[in-house]
């Protein structure tokens, strides 16, 4: 299935893309895309469901992030070979964690707002996982079955923050707005393997990042199984897990966001986002 939400910020409502792309009302069934809405069990209950029983959205809405109160929003740094590679970082022995704001989440298209005083924001295409059942000391051959889906991420990031700050990622990453997820959450049995998606982001048209899934060092699995061993991962919570090579810090003279740029993202199977991104205006 193909889920997600739509309707104005703080107002959104649950759907299911159709086989024809529309979209089909779910408010009716759950009440959002969130918490245990996102467990097997729930999914199991909108898999059996017919589209064709379900209103019909009308118009052109709004489209929200694909999941709603996200209460944990983890990210991993440095987790592709050739993303560590263009920044002349070591590849990592284990993976790296940092947390993204919660509140940084918007739509796929929303508008981007470049931080007060910010001088080095940057692009990031990610592939991020959605936690279904979740829970503690997952085995990572069971990891697969805690996930409800995956979605693309764009980890927004403001590096002089993140690196010149004292060190400390968070500062970097979670400004207003640093989070779009969306436009879907694609559950797992519709993706054939998730270690072999492309991705792609574009700045103005130019083709920044292309790349793919399968270069991540710690895979997705992997992934819920390590941090479970450090927190209990919920249903709803979102792991963002890194992004291949053509970030602005790696060209040479690395190349940042000033605001009036438009940028396009997208991964293999998840579909697309497009971000005007906006000066910070006081």
């Amino acid at each position: 299935m193909k889920l997600l939400r739509y309707g104005a910020p703080g107002q959104e409502k649950p759907a299911l893309l159709d086989a024809k792309g529309g979209l089909r009302d779910l408010s009716g069934v759950i009440p959002d895309l969130a918490g245990k809405a996102l467990t097997s069990a729930s999914l199991a209950k909108l898999k059996a469901l017919s589209p064709e029983s379900l209103p019909l959205v009308s118009g052109s809405p709004r489209i929200g992030a694909c999941v709603g109160d996200v209460r944990n929003f983890i990210a991993v740094g440095l987790n592709f070979a050739d993303h560590a590679a263009e920044t002349g970082s070591p590849i990592p022995k284990e993976p790296i964690l940092f947390n993204k704001a919660p509140n940084c989440i918007v739509g796929p298209h929303d508008d981007v707002i470049i931080p007060k005083g910010s001088k080095k924001t940057d692009w990031e295409v990610e592939l991020a996982i959605v936690i279904g059942d979740g829970g503690s000391y997952i085995e990572e051959k069971d990891a697969m079955a805690a996930i409800a889906g995956f979605c693309v991420c764009n980890d927004v990031s403001e590096r002089e923050f993140q690196q010149e700050r004292g060190g400390q990622w968070a500062k970097g990453k979670g400004c207003p707005t640093f989070g779009p997820l969306g436009p879907w959450l694609v559950t797992t049995d519709e993706i054939k393997d998730v270690q072999n998606l492309a991705m792609w982001l574009d700045v103005d048209g130019e083709r920044v990042q292309n790349g793919s899934s399968k270069t991540m060092i710690f895979g997705a699995a992997y992934l819920v199984h390590y941090i479970s061993q450090f927190m209990r991962l919920d249903p709803g919570d979102v792991i963002t897990t890194g992004t291949p090579p053509g970030v602005g810090l790696g060209f040479k003279p690395p190349r940042f966001l000033k605001g009036g740029e438009v940028v396009t993202l997208g991964i293999e199977g998840l579909g697309e986002q497009r971000q005007n991104f906006v000066a910070y205006k006081g």
